[in-house]
């Protein structure tokens, strides 16, 4: 593993940040733990890619909260497109215009 970022899935909505800090917390020194509200996923970071390897091994598939987690490694932010309205391509300024 090259980094220390983990995606963790399948979270229950209700599962606390500093839980999720405490449960990777067993498998090395948790830099960051954050979970995405209302989505059932969050990220956890250890201190080394050593560390992040060692919980992922341990906690993938594991029961926690009732729930199977599901781990890997993080894959860096994508940028995002903005469509907006217009989904053609057409340089419009992101409007749909109808010619009558």
């Amino acid at each position: 593993m090259d980094g220390s970022k983990l995606y963790v899935g399948n979270l229950s909505y209700s599962t606390k940040e500093n839980e999720l800090s405490d449960l990777f917390s067993t498998y090395g020194q948790v830099v960051s733990a954050k979970i995405i509200e209302n989505k059932g996923f969050g990220f956890v970071e250890m201190g080394s890619s050593d560390e992040a390897q060692a919980a992922l091994d341990a906690l993938n598939n594991a029961d926690f909260g009732g729930r199977t987690l599901k781990i890997d490694e993080a894959r860096p932010m994508q940028p995002r497109t903005n469509f907006g309205d217009n989904r053609s391509g057409s340089s419009s300024g992101g409007y749909n215009k109808r010619r009558y």
